[in-house]
């Protein structure tokens, strides 16, 4: 339909005519879809293998949210909540409201005592302080969804020769340590009724135990030096600790269903909740605007 033969449309909420009574675009903040964690989430703008996972995931919503990337390499549960003041704003009528929340902290939370390390944090310390980002009164002001993501595998034999060149005296992570870990992520989330579990260690330890031919998941576990068998863990961890391009796809495929209720199963939902309506409502667009035949 050409621009000029656009059928009248109802004001547009938001939108204002100026001193020749044209309609003009209203002022729209984005709501925002926040991925608050380590390198894992830092990592996750990156494009590798032809996949990033904050772009599949702002593609999803385009239009409709803003993915911002608040991850921070080598933070922990401790040092997220005292920077998350300055990272997350409390709600305001003109700017953008938190609509989605992914947490995901814990790898390095998971580090054992070693005199060259020293992000630890213990393991009720570290149940503690995710409640406490949970129940955050900034967060709780916006009433955002809230993903809880369990810290993944941990590949212990690739991180011990890795740490020992970087200077270590032994591996800073362990595979049974990282895994106490996604457990009490796991019984936090549990614990909170609207908090949604996205459990990233079960999911890509199925994937390693079933891309591994001949291994034992009734025994020690992938990665650990008392199995001795990396398996499928060798693409999923490549460095035993980040995720690989096929972790941040399966990571994307277990968070995509979560989030677009709003719009999914509606009639022409490829358009609807838009913050700025499609072409063909926008008053600012009709025959008579000021704005015809320009684009947007």
């Amino acid at each position: 339909m050409a621009v000029g033969c656009l059928p009248k449309y109802p004001s547009f909420p938001g939108a204002q005519a100026d001193k020749d009574n044209d309609v003009t675009p209203p002022q729209s903040s984005y709501p925002q879809i926040v991925l608050f964690g380590d390198s894992l989430f830092q990592g996750a703008a990156g494009l590798s293998d032809g996949f990033s996972f904050q772009a599949a995931l702002q593609a999803q919503v385009l239009r409709r949210f803003d993915v911002v990337n608040r991850g921070f390499s080598g933070y922990n549960t401790s040092n997220a909540l005292s920077i998350l003041p300055q990272i997350i704003a409390p709600p305001t009528p003109g700017g953008p409201a938190l609509k989605y929340l992914l947490i995901l902290f814990g790898a390095n939370d998971a580090c054992v005592p070693l005199p060259t390390n020293f992000q630890r944090v213990p393991l009720d310390k570290y149940k503690e302080n995710l409640a406490r980002i949970i129940n955050h009164p900034i967060i709780t002001a916006h009433k955002p969804k809230i993903f809880l993501v369990t810290p993944p595998p941990l590949d212990q034999i690739r991180v011990t020769v890795l740490d020992r060149a970087n200077g270590h005296p032994a591996a800073a992570r362990q595979t049974k340590v990282s895994a106490a870990y996604s457990e009490a992520a796991r019984q936090v989330a549990a614990k909170h009724p609207g908090v949604t579990l996205i459990d990233l260690h079960k999911a890509l330890m199925d994937r390693a135990i079933d891309k591994t031919p001949g291994f034992d998941p009734k025994g020690p576990p992938l990665g650990d030096p008392e199995s001795g068998v990396r398996g499928y863990l060798e693409h999923l961890l490549p460095d035993g600790l980040h995720l690989s391009s096929e972790s941040y796809r399966i990571l994307y495929d277990l968070v995509r269903p979560h989030i677009g209720s709003e719009w999914a199963g509606t009639k022409d939902e490829d358009r609807v909740a838009y913050v700025l309506p499609d072409w063909r409502q926008a008053p600012w667009l009709s025959e008579d605007s000021h704005l015809r035949g320009k684009s947007l």
